[in-house]
């Protein structure tokens, strides 16, 4: 799954992201909005992740259509 894939299925992916990432809020899911920037940002935001380990976690959810068990 790639980023244009994302955008597309956002509201079936929405259920995913909140799954894999529970710390993500209603709000959070309204600004990230399918933005896969605005993902990683929110993981470090509430995970505090480094910037490259957000990125390398979108990037497994994103490789394994959805899912990961990287939380």
């Amino acid at each position: 799954m790639n980023e244009n894939e994302l955008k597309g299925n956002w509201q079936n992916m929405k259920g995913k992201v909140r799954e894999q990432w529970g710390k993500l809020t209603d709000q959070d899911m309204e600004v990230i909005a399918s933005q896969r920037n605005q993902l990683v940002g929110k993981l470090r935001e509430r995970y505090g992740h480094a910037q490259g380990e957000s990125e390398r976690l979108v990037k497994e959810f994103e490789d394994n259509g959805g899912s990961n068990d990287g939380k």
